[in-house]
């Protein structure tokens, strides 16, 4: 295999599939496993998600409420919060499933010289063995999953299969088979149990050579030497047109050999849109050639080595990228192989999305940002409905939990209240803002959702306290509480942040009267609280006790994603921030609890505490052999979190900018002793290629437009840059 971090290979078939090797355009996914006998590929579609029989829920209306709950927390009454509901029970959002597996089970194999492989620069996925090859790509130009499976003699039968785990006993299954002149067109529609909404899949088969027939569940092929299978999902109300969509399928089949053609021009058109979006960073670093050619399943025993970190950069990259096109990234990316998916599947935006998506700006990634703008566009209405329904306030709220569907806050509980969660608009926004500043380009929609989050907190920041700054009230820090209190609460520190940095942002989007009155709002909010222990408060409202084993860091906010507390313009704030960072407890081990720590360490220049956090995810058996990961050691729940935060994580210990400043290699593990990364992306318009080896530096910035910073230099130091469109600026630096 090739010595490059590019890719991944196993010597042996994936048993299960959360092993499997995946493919992704953001709408359809594609997990391939199985063996050589019974090759497999689970189909999904953003789309999927189960319809729960009742009728979509809507937000508390607790907006008549809302001043006496105020009144209550002011004057003391911790647990005021916990009867502030309407008295429904916990809703989970719609769960995300698998709509079925395309099988192609032969005959007969000869087993001889197994190996599948999944190429990042291409999005394909393959598996060779005994003289037959077979390929698996989801392509991002023609939105359809492509199968192909070439050898001598190939002998099975060829099927969609809905039989995956926790599939629902009353899901309304029909089949159809229609043999056509080039192979066959199979359809199965699924019908949800209890619901007039369904979903179907078509699958077009082109085969070459042999002998076609009708199966037993579907084509049967005898001395076939080629098979091209191309499969869509579509979720419908009512019948799909089989008819139509397998005449469009049709369309793609072009050439003297119909599989082999179409195949290799339908490979060119995703690759032209693929490969340039994966080559646009690369990272290398001091990786011995042998460990880079090494299956992903022997290098992840390799917890020490560099040539592991080049390969999870890599894989992150390509696996966040496959997951967003129509939304960003659930909680389990595309994928999934059960019905019973982990928290529904969701999009949870109280830190998982948020982690997720978090590289999208600096490693040139758009198409993250376009999807994540995409789940917020179409959810805008919902959120209105959440400020005036719980708050009686314009503008907008986000929930914590959404099916891609829903943008109405429902999921809550006694213990965990997300319904007074306000700060999640702020921090879903932020990468489209960061993109925006990246870009240099201003998109009117998001100016006016910046707008509306203002007018949130215009008309909800209305309580001041005894020093006549602004109380946030309620106000809630996820998913903890005081130690001494009940989770709805006063001044959480990450509400302050969001707050500030909301009003802050949309008064620079927005010059003018609204401007000042959103500054001077801002200026009236508390300051931050160091406690007793010297840490930065996650409440800042006086006689609220820390509770420090907790997976969430949320009351560092203001440090990342944001720069509100920096080493820099804040340095003893920085310092608290570093105090509560060290006091913060795993609790239950969650991936992305250790990377939300390393993220916050490298913006506190804090190397070894970065090089910690890495390790306490490459040691603890996290990632699966495909390289996608896990929620929890050991493997346990499979899920997208450490997968498609790791890139940001690296990204941090190598480069931070904001528009008006860059700080190159501000955290460097001890260990990352030379390296090289590539086409990095900064805020203030400027790609950066960065150098590192021993005591001397070198960056490359490749500015897209004029711009004047500040440079904090790898050494420590200070420095400015002034930048000229197009012509590029060679810095050579010393190290620390």
């Amino acid at each position: 295999m090739p010595e490059h971090p590019h890719g991944t290979w196993e010597t042996s078939p994936a048993a299960r599939w959360e092993d499997a090797f995946l493919s992704g355009n953001g709408r359809h996914g594609a997990l391939a496993f199985g063996d050589p006998y019974d090759d497999r590929v689970v189909v999904t579609h953003h789309s999927l998600v189960r319809p729960d029989g009742e009728p979509r829920p809507r937000p508390p209306a607790l907006a008549s409420r809302l001043a006496d709950l105020q009144d209550r927390l002011l004057a003391g009454e911790t647990d005021a919060a916990e009867s502030f509901t309407d008295g429904r029970p916990l809703r989970w959002v719609q769960a995300f499933h698998p709509a079925f597996q395309v099988r192609f089970v032969r005959d007969t194999v000869v087993w001889r010289g197994y190996r599948r492989a999944v190429d990042f620069a291409t999005g394909v996925a393959q598996a060779w063995c005994g003289g037959w090859r077979g390929r698996v790509f989801v392509s991002r130009a023609d939105d359809v999953v492509v199968q192909y499976v070439t050898g001598q003699g190939l002998d099975g039968e060829v099927f969609p299969d809905p039989r995956l785990a926790g599939v629902p006993g009353g899901l309304g299954v029909g089949r159809g088979v229609v043999l056509t002149p080039y192979g066959a067109q199979l359809t199965l529609r699924c019908r949800y149990p209890d619901s007039d909404l369904a979903y179907t899949g078509t699958t077009l088969a082109v085969v070459r050579g042999g002998r076609t027939s009708v199966g037993a569940c579907g084509l049967r092929v005898d001395g076939a030497q080629g098979l091209l299978l191309l499969t869509r999902v579509r979720r419908h109300l009512g019948e799909l047109d089989a008819v139509a969509e397998a005449a469009a399928l049709a369309e793609f089949i072009d050439g003297d050999d119909p599989a082999e053609d179409t195949y290799t021009a339908l490979l060119a058109r995703h690759e032209a849109l693929h490969r340039p979006a994966y080559e646009r960073v690369s990272l290398t670093l001091d990786a011995p050639r042998g460990e880079r050619g090494l299956p992903g399943s022997e290098l992840l025993g390799r917890t020490d080595g560099q040539a592991l970190l080049e390969r999870l950069f890599a894989a992150g990259r390509y696996h966040l990228l496959s997951a967003s096109g129509a939304l960003p990234p659930r909680l389990t990316g595309l994928w999934t192989g059960e019905w019973d998916t982990a928290w529904s599947g969701a999009f949870t935006t109280d830190a998982n999305l948020n982690l997720q998506t978090a590289s999208a700006p600096a490693c040139a990634l758009p198409e993250v940002t376009e999807a994540q703008s995409a789940l917020v566009q179409g959810q805008l209405a919902h959120w209105r409905d959440n400020a005036r329904s719980v708050f009686g306030t314009r503008g907008v709220v986000a929930p914590a939990h959404t099916d891609g569907e829903s943008g109405h806050a429902f999921h809550f509980q006694r213990r965990w209240p997300m319904h007074l969660w306000t700060a999640g608009a702020d921090w879903l926004l932020t990468p489209l803002v960061e993109q925006a500043e990246t870009s240099g380009e201003r998109p009117a929609w998001l100016a006016a959702a910046l707008a509306d989050v203002a007018l949130f907190y215009e008309d909800f920041l209305t309580r001041t306290g005894p020093d006549g700054r602004i109380v946030i009230v309620p106000s809630y820090s996820p998913e903890n509480r005081p130690a001494n209190a009940s989770w709805g609460t006063l001044n959480a520190t990450m509400d302050i942040a969001a707050a500030r940095h909301a009003l802050r942002t949309a008064a620079a989007w927005h010059p003018g009267p609204d401007a000042e009155r959103w500054t001077a709002l801002a200026e009236r909010l508390p300051d931050y609280r160091i406690n007793a222990d010297g840490a930065l408060a996650e409440w800042a409202w006086p006689g609220l006790d820390d509770a420090y084993d907790h997976r969430h860091l949320s009351h560092l906010y203001p440090v990342w994603p944001h720069h509100d507390i920096t080493p820099y313009d804040t340095p003893e704030l920085a310092k608290a921030a570093h105090r509560a960072l060290e006091l913060r407890g795993a609790e239950n081990h969650s991936a992305h609890g250790h990377l939300h720590h390393a993220l916050i360490a490298a913006r506190l220049r804090d190397a070894p505490r970065v090089a910690d956090a890495l390790r306490q995810v490459l040691t603890g058996d996290y990632f699966h052999p495909s390289l996608m990961s896990a929620h929890y050691p050991a493997r346990d729940v499979y899920n997208a979190d450490a997968a498609h935060t790791l890139p940001a994580v690296l990204t941090e210990a190598l480069l931070q900018s904001t528009p008006e400043r860059l700080v190159l290699l501000p955290a460097l593990p001890a260990a990352w002793r030379r390296g090289e990364v590539r086409g990095l992306r900064t805020r203030f318009g400027a790609r950066v290629d960065l150098t590192w080896s021993g005591a001397t530096c070198t960056a490359l910035v490749r500015p897209d437009r004029d711009a004047d910073i500040g440079l904090k230099t790898p050494d420590g130091g200070d420095g400015h840059l002034r930048l000229t469109a197009g012509e590029d600026r060679e810095l050579n630096l010393r190290t620390r």
